[in-house]
């Protein structure tokens, strides 16, 4: 059984690669695909918005779907079905098209992030320790290397459709060779397996709103912060600092390595000191981030600023999806509970996402944008009042107090 865990582990972290190679191939692309569609300035933006609302209902209809079947059966069907969206959105020539791609990935993405996030969860319970940042150090991965083929795109001059085919070509297939060693965790079963699991039901109705609202609003303000620095840095380097406009491209590109770099050391430091520790520390250097960027005499001091961003913010998302199943579990022993909890807290995802950008540019308008970076900063401050959320109770992640690691997966067990 320590074999189907660990290819368990292996083939969600290369789904987290997939979607972060999918998803920022979309995102750095936007000013191409306005060209190729002649999307007006006026219409962009609601184009843009309806990606992210519509992955809200996809993660919601995702609560449902995950007490019926499997999760590991939603996340094989659902990655397809994304980097076919990407495709379509590429090959498309007319408005009409690219409604209907955009809204195909906005629902699938929607079920991929939330079915990949309750692989994850109840992966770590598995285990018996810290590993949910690895998976989310992937993602990142993916999306700088799905950045850097955007940025070949653009150099090359090349067709939106000839950028993403081959992309689409090589991960499909290997999405779907890797399904078949999903792990369910709790729920037992392999994604291969069709005898073994059965479905998914027992979710129930899982646990309240309520008691999931504090993790609700930092995974909110994390976001936040997180399209603070993808929709503002370049911006801000430029128009703020007086950066050159080479030179406002490098941040977020600093930020994503960052990102990086922390979420892949992240793990051993929740396991030596908690989770709690490091979501506090986390909030703390994002914050401190923020007040170094809204205060930056130049642009090299303002790149530090979004350096420790990456370092700050890359914590906190994971840890939260991670402390909602946790908490789920704690509440409703149920199979399944925590998926159903996972699901409504990742609708805040792209709640934030959508609060993020607009806030900013507002208040920036309005006021000033040094002052408006120190709204993410008061936001992602209050993360650290939240922090006991993210405490373990009987599995104890980090600390030196890491359980037995035994895992249930399936009809039998084996020490790990």
């Amino acid at each position: 059984m320590t074999d189907v865990l660990r290819h368990g582990r292996a083939s969600l972290a290369f789904g987290f690669f997939a979607q972060g190679v999918a998803f920022a191939l979309l995102v750095t692309r936007i000013p191409a695909i306005q060209d190729r569609y002649g999307v007006s300035d006026a219409l962009l933006p609601v184009f843009l918005a309806a990606v992210p609302i519509l992955a809200g209902v996809g993660s919601v209809v995702s609560e449902r779907l995950v007490r019926r079947v499997r999760p590991s059966l939603l996340l094989r069907w659902s990655q397809p079905v994304v980097l076919l969206a990407l495709l379509g959105v590429g090959a498309g020539d007319r408005v009409a098209v690219l409604a209907v791609a955009l809204a195909v990935f906005g629902l699938a993405v929607g079920a991929l992030d939330a079915s990949m996030n309750m692989l994850g969860v109840s992966l770590q319970r598995a285990y018996g320790r810290s590993i949910m940042l690895g998976f989310h150090a992937a993602y990142s991965l993916g999306g700088i290397l799905g950045a850097s083929l955007a940025w070949a795109g653009a150099h090359w001059d090349l067709a939106l459709w000839v950028s993403y085919l081959p992309v689409v070509v090589l991960l499909l297939p290997a999405a779907l060779v890797g399904s078949r060693w999903y792990v369910d965790g709790e729920r037992g079963g392999v994604a291969g397996d069709e005898s073994t699991g059965g479905s998914g039901g027992g979710a129930g109705a899982g646990v309240g709103f309520k008691v999931l609202l504090p993790l609700c609003l930092v995974m909110t303000f994390a976001y936040i912060g997180d399209s603070t620095v993808s929709n503002w840095s370049a911006k801000y380097l430029q128009d703020v600092l007086g950066s050159s406009e080479q030179l406002a491209t490098v941040p977020y590109n600093v930020y994503m390595v960052t990102t990086l770099v922390g979420r892949a050391v992240g793990d051993f430091g929740v396991r030596r000191f908690g989770a709690v520790a490091v979501v506090r520390g986390g909030a703390v250097v994002a914050a401190g981030g923020f007040a170094v960027v809204a205060s930056a005499p130049g642009a090299w001091v303002g790149m530090l600023g979004f350096t420790l961003l990456g370092l700050g913010l890359c914590v906190l998302v994971p840890q939260t999806f991670a402390a909602a199943g946790r908490l789920a579990a704690e509440r409703d022993g149920r199979p399944g509970a925590s998926d159903a909890a996972v699901a409504r807290l990742n609708v805040f995802n792209y709640v934030g996402f959508l609060i993020g950008s607009p806030l900013v540019g507002a208040l920036g308008d309005a006021w000033s944008y040094r002052g408006a970076m120190l709204v993410p900063m008061v936001l992602v401050l209050v993360t650290v009042v939240y922090a006991r959320s993210f405490e373990a109770q009987p599995d104890r992640y980090g600390g030196g107090h890491e359980r037995p690691r035994t895992a249930d997966v399936g009809r039998g067990s084996n020490g790990l």
